[in-house]
């Protein structure tokens, strides 16, 4: 594959981390500040692959591969991983999950052996170099919030801890639920005890989801994605009036909210 292109970009980070001539602001970057530019990239492309539009994704992949670039280029001028290490890593590990297409005794194996291999083998990697982790551990809460309460749960299912009916996720649900109302009641609720409360709510409702085999953060995106298209219609009707929507009140804002739910 020529890939001319990709080593001008390579080029171009390291020209913008260049000590003595590069940028100001990526020069002052580590790998901790860049944190939040990589989780918010990742999501602008999933974005874009839910739109179906293919300059956007051409877009947003390639702002995910800056992240990826500037990483690699910051550990190499600390002397400790690059570029060309992490390829090699990745290539090693991506042949050692995939025996069935790499090995020279490679047989015919469907999509499900294949997830199942994979499993096997990640698991396998992972307790050579576990150094005796817990079986649940800080590992488990690199996700999104949600998704990590998601993923927790399925953990705690294979090891046999975890409710056996939906109905059972529902009371504990109602518990919780329960339990936050109670914490808000007083005149002067306790915020940090609300706070505890919520989380307790939000991590059984992702349990909940878990039980009905439902993603729960693909269940909260499509009820954001719902909230936005109904916002917008509401703006356009409030448009489609000769209307200020920063200048209505909230019985009238509640107004044309009730048109558009009516509408969809």
């Amino acid at each position: 594959m020529n890939t001319p292109q990709l080593h001008r970009l390579i080029n171009v980070i390291s020209a913008l981390l260049h000590p003595k001539t590069g940028c100001p602001w990526d020069l002052e970057q580590t790998h901790k500040s860049l944190l939040p530019f990589l989780l918010e990239e990742s999501y602008e492309f999933m974005n874009a692959v839910e739109n179906g539009n293919d300059n956007e994704m051409k877009d947003e992949i390639g702002d995910v591969l800056l992240q990826v670039l500037l990483h690699a280029e910051i550990a190499s001028k600390e002397s400790r991983f690059d570029l060309e290490s992490v390829a090699e890593n990745l290539a090693n590990k991506m042949i050692r999950r995939h025996p069935h297409v790499f090995e020279d005794n490679a047989k015919s194996i469907s999509e499900a052996e294949v997830k199942t291999n994979w499993q096997k083998i990640k698991q396998e990697e992972k307790s050579k170099s576990s150094d005796n982790k817990p079986v649940i551990n800080n590992d488990d809460l690199c996700f999104p919030s949600l998704y990590s309460s998601y993923k927790i749960g399925k953990k705690t299912r294979r090891l046999n801890f975890d409710w056996d009916e939906v109905s059972q996720v529902m009371y504990k649900v109602e518990e919780e639920w329960q339990e936050l109302k109670e914490e808000l009641a007083p005149a002067k609720p306790n915020k940090e005890r609300i706070a505890e409360e919520l989380g307790d709510f939000l991590f059984s409702t992702a349990q909940l989801a878990r039980h009905l085999d439902l993603d729960p953060e693909e269940v909260l995106r499509s009820a954001n994605k719902k909230f936005v298209n109904r916002f917008q219609s509401m703006e356009k009707l409030i448009g489609d009036d000769d209307l200020d929507i920063n200048n209505l009140d909230q019985s009238q804002l509640d107004h044309y909210w009730a048109l558009v739910k009516r509408m969809s």
